[in-house]
């Protein structure tokens, strides 16, 4: 066919298309109104697939053709360092691929509407951007260079794959190696990047503290709080008056400032929202623990709709970055009059459980108290009291002498009630953490592995059996409320999981194709101290799913539990400020059906955007660690390490550190064979020599080079 010809039939067939009464049609029905016989139906044919090869017409999963804003649909784009990218669509299981040359000028995060072709290259479905309806990023961060007569600036987000073209005139006054805010003009197309124009200089890449600040505007994290709401914080005084103290227990609050307690935390915490105590007897022969959880009462000064409330959830979070907290609320009431500082009376919100010698919670009850915490401890203090126990020689600090009943007493309850916890199936991950040493001028000065040790499990076990009370108290009194859901982990991915763990000689039994959360807690009892248990662990806890708030109660598959929330820490995040206002309005009698409706009108939005504020909070906090190991790892250039396989793919794999730095050995920097990655069997396989690196092997590295823009380390093996 001529391309005059074929030029012609298109813009007939777009035209018709175009018409308000046409409907999509499968290309018999399309020959049939136009009158073509069936000779020339391969040319209609051939017509129409160019139509869709362009991206001006969309075939549905019938066959029917119509121009591709009726076959459309919207979802997120997420960009691919490559230039490909992908679309998460709601309602499909799998994110559909956009080559680069379909994505016009979509950036990542932007909300898209495409048009979907099931059966692009390969059969899996692909997409064609057709317009962005929303965009993710006014603003760009990224390192500002100079060119004789304009300026272009390499984005921190490797996502956003072009430079921004910088004209001259637009740059105040940056230059090269300035870390700049960029607002985007222009978000270019198929033959012309984006442009923009500097809004701000954050400093220079070398300058302290602009690594981090980079990121927190990178990621739109807020920093000073609007001035209605440090008015509204500053009204708030700045310890209980007696008067107050009065009125409160004249409407029923609990006066539990005689009942010893104390708070367990790191040391350097400020934001202090959580104390326990603890008492013991023995009913009928049997031992019996009162256990109580007390929890900064915050709802009591947040109150709802108030600018400090509406900072509180547009923040959702505080984030707790390697320099500097970035708190849910302002520090005169973080660290201030919600924090419990010891020796300040307090109001709080108490879970009250009865503990037996099973470690069942027996009753319980969940009040308003008015609370006077005797000793501020730290987790390294308090396990070096549960490490040496009643020994009279221990070496145990002596202000921590008088406690030490009590200490033993929580840890005898907080075992008995993990025992029970781990007895049902619950998966315990203990992965390192770490703790980033920086020198006055923002410099990394030592990396230390946090430790878990008994006090800080001791704190966690009374903490899970809180949530868990309060979520099954709530569930049963139908009450609109937030629950901390996690699924059941995805079964393709779990078969997966089951062929891997094989490779290894291990196996995990499935019921109808459902993993149990007691198989994993048995697997990874098995793989306890082997070599392969760091890598198994890694690759079980990416089988599962993330956990999140939901307003239904679905259980938590990692816990082993049926009901589940989040009421202990609502000092820094806000789905339990908001179930706190839920449990106090039932409390005092005044959730009725208006004050439920209310909330079950808000709680939906809520789940969903609490959800993704900590996401966001946890990807800022990686990338601040990642850019100060890196900085650390500068100062190691050739030094030698023991490390562990932790990664794997087909440029090379990843080994991680003692000290949890994690860097790349890139397939160029081995032996000279040529490597195949396994990915069945995780592993790459010389060709030549039949050498293997598997995930999980330990090996000994030395430090090549590190990229500071990039937040990239590079390792070499060191040679037999």
């Amino acid at each position: 066919m001529e391309e005059k010809q074929m030029n012609e039939r298109k813009e007939m067939l777009l035209s018709l298309m175009s018409e308000k009464s046409y409907v999509p049609m499968k290309i018999k029905e399309l020959a049939m109104l136009l009158e073509i016989p069936k000779s020339q139906r391969e040319e209609l044919q051939q017509v129409l697939e160019e139509l869709v090869a362009e991206g001006k017409v969309s075939v549905s999963k019938k066959g029917k053709y119509a121009r591709p804003e009726i076959f459309s649909q919207t979802g997120i784009f997420t960009a691919h360092p490559r230039g490909f990218g992908f679309v998460s669509i709601e309602g499909r299981e799998r994110d559909v691929f956009v080559a680069p040359d379909k994505k016009k000028d979509a950036m990542d995060g932007d909300t898209v509407q495409v048009a979907v072709e099931e059966n692009g290259q390969d059969g899996r479905p692909e997409a064609s951007v057709l317009k962005v309806i929303k965009r993710a990023n006014e603003t760009v961060i990224g390192l500002f260079e100079k060119n004789r007569r304009f300026g272009f600036v390499i984005p921190d987000n490797p996502r956003i794959t072009e430079d921004i073209y910088i004209p001259e005139g637009k740059e105040k006054g940056a230059v090269s190696g300035h870390k700049v805010v960029v607002k985007l003009e222009s978000y270019g197309g198929k033959k012309k990047g984006p442009e923009g124009k500097v809004v701000e200089i954050l400093g220079h890449i070398n300058d302290p503290g602009v690594d981090i600040l980079s990121i927190v505007r990178a990621y739109g994290l807020p920093e000073a709080y609007p001035p209605e709401v440090m008015k509204e914080a500053e009204q708030i005084p700045e310890a209980l008056s007696e008067e107050e103290i009065l009125e409160e227990l004249h409407k029923g609050r609990m006066d539990f400032r005689q009942v010893p307690m104390v708070t367990i935390d790191r040391e350097d915490a400020k934001d202090l929202d959580d104390a326990v105590s603890i008492s013991k007897e023995t009913v009928d022969g049997e031992p019996l623990y009162h256990l109580g959880v007390h929890i900064a009462d915050v709802s009591y000064y947040v109150k709802e709709k108030s600018a400090l409330d509406q900072e509180a959830y547009q923040r959702g979070t505080s984030v707790y970055l390697v320099d500097r907290v970035l708190p849910m609320l302002p520090h005169r009431l973080s660290n201030g009059i919600c924090s419990l500082n010891a020796g300040c009376d307090r109001l709080a919100l108490s879970c009250l459980m009865d503990i037996d010698g099973k470690g069942n919670v027996a009753g319980y009850r969940i009040c308003e108290t008015l609370i006077r915490v005797d000793k501020r401890m730290s987790y390294s203090k308090v396990n070096q009291v549960l490490e040496a126990g009643n020994s009279p020689q221990a070496d145990i600090p002596e202000d921590y002498r008088p406690f030490v009943p009590m200490l033993l007493l929580l840890n005898e309850a907080a075992e008995l009630l993990r025992k029970k916890r781990m007895a049902r199936g619950a998966v315990d991950f203990d992965f390192p953490e770490c703790k980033i040493l920086l020198d006055e001028k923002g410099r990394p000065v030592e990396i230390k592995p946090y430790e878990r040790n008994r006090a800080t499990m001791l704190i966690e076990d009374c903490m899970l059996a809180a949530n868990e009370t309060v979520a099954e108290d709530t569930y049963w009194q139908q009450l609109p409320f937030l629950y901390r859901s996690h699924e059941k982990p995805d079964e393709e991915k779990v078969k997966r999981f089951g062929i891997l763990i094989n490779n290894f000689g291990y196996s995990i039994h499935l019921q109808n194709g459902t993993l149990h959360p007691k198989e994993l807690q048995k697997l990874l009892e098995k793989i306890e101290g082997k070599p392969e248990e760091a890598l198994l662990s890694r690759l079980a806890l990416r089988s599962m799913k993330k956990a999140g708030y939901t307003t239904q109660c679905s259980g938590h598959f990692g816990l082993a539990a049926n009901y589940y929330t989040h009421f202990t820490s609502p000092i820094r995040r806000y789905p339990d400020l908001q179930i706190h206002r839920i449990i106090k309005e039932n409390l005092h009698g005044g959730l009725g059906k208006k004050r439920a409706a209310h909330y079950e009108k808000i709680l939906d939005e809520a789940a969903v955007w609490t959800s993704a504020r900590e996401r966001l909070a946890d990807e800022a906090e990686r990338e601040t660690e990642k850019a100060k190991k890196v900085q650390f790892m500068e100062r190691h250039i050739g030094d030698e390490y023991e490390g562990v396989i932790s990664g794997m793919n087909h440029y090379g794999f990843y080994v991680e550190l003692p000290n949890t730095v994690e860097g790349m050995v890139r397939l160029t920097e081995l032996d000279g064979d040529y490597y195949v990655f396994d990915e069945e069997h995780y592993e790459l396989v010389g060709q030549r020599t039949r050498r293997t690196y598997k995930l999980g092997q330990p090996v000994r590295v030395y430090v090549v080079s590190v990229d500071r823009y990039l937040k990239t380390i590079d390792f070499r093996p060191v040679r037999d």
